[in-house]
């Protein structure tokens, strides 16, 4: 075996994390978190005992207060698994578009998050980091509002490519496809020309309103990595975060071109 998943199996009252929430222990290391703390920590030793011993399968109840001495007054129930590796639950579709400062940026951002599974989109090889975040797959394309259709119509969408014209066919696309959200990095003078474009090219005022123009939090300014953390903020408070990274969406299959 190669490790052990722990999952969070239920909750009763205030805990670390939801139910679902999981983590791979081997015995030289761990990926993911159960919410750390004392309850982390017991995992760990639970988990590399049942390396030790070659136990494949066991379930722990934790008063978090009696028994660990934690302050969330809650209880946990934590299952234990033994696994190859620890797959990556399928989360709400992202579609990032765009693989400038502030594409890498986001994505990076956004990447560890259980709730969304991102497609990263761009022009050439080299617009991307040598090495993604795990999780993330690039797709090449040489005409990127030609990709549009191969996202699924429930997909959230970031459109911020380098280019203002391809920005505009990827929001004539989105519009034509179908979209869960779609936000466009821009200014207030480059939406106002896009808003009559698109209506020119036959989108009504009401769903050329569903994009969102700028993307994340003014205020926060305009760093690339300040963008990020409006960005997340905004998608995890008004949809990801209603999307259960344990229901599986299913998605079109991706063509490159």
């Amino acid at each position: 075996m190669t490790g052990i998943r722990v999952t969070v199996a239920a909750v009763q009252g205030s805990a670390p994390r939801e139910e679902g929430a999981a983590m791979l222990v081997r015995a030289d290391g761990i990926a993911g978190t159960i919410g750390g703390g004392a309850l982390e920590w017991e995992a760990m030793r639970i988990a590399r005992q049942m390396l030790a011993d070659a136990k494949e399968m066991a379930e722990h109840r934790f008063p978090l207060g009696p028994a660990l001495g934690q302050c969330c007054g809650g209880a946990v129930t934590l299952r234990f698994e033994a696994v190859a590796a620890m797959d990556r639950p399928r989360g709400a579709d992202l579609w990032i578009w765009g693989a400038g400062h502030v594409g890498r940026a986001i994505v990076a951002t956004m990447a560890p998050l259980p709730h969304v599974s991102i497609t990263w989109a761009d022009t050439g090889p080299g617009r991307f980091p040598v090495a993604p975040p795990e999780g993330v797959e690039p797709v090449i394309a040489a005409d990127l509002p030609r990709l549009m259709p191969h996202a699924p119509v429930h997909a959230h969408h970031l459109i911020l490519s380098y280019s203002h014209e391809i920005d505009l066919a990827l929001c004539h696309a989105a519009l034509t496809r179908g979209f869960a959200s779609c936000g466009l990095i821009g200014s207030a003078t480059k939406w106002a020309r896009f808003r009559s474009r698109l209506g020119q090219l036959g989108h009504s005022d009401a769903e050329i309103s569903r994009i969102d123009c700028p993307i994340g939090d003014p205020a926060l300014g305009k760093h690339p990595q300040a963008i990020a953390v409006g960005v997340t903020a905004r998608l995890l408070k008004e949809h990801l975060h209603k999307e259960s990274a344990s229901k599986p969406i299913h998605r079109g299959k991706v063509t490159r071109s």
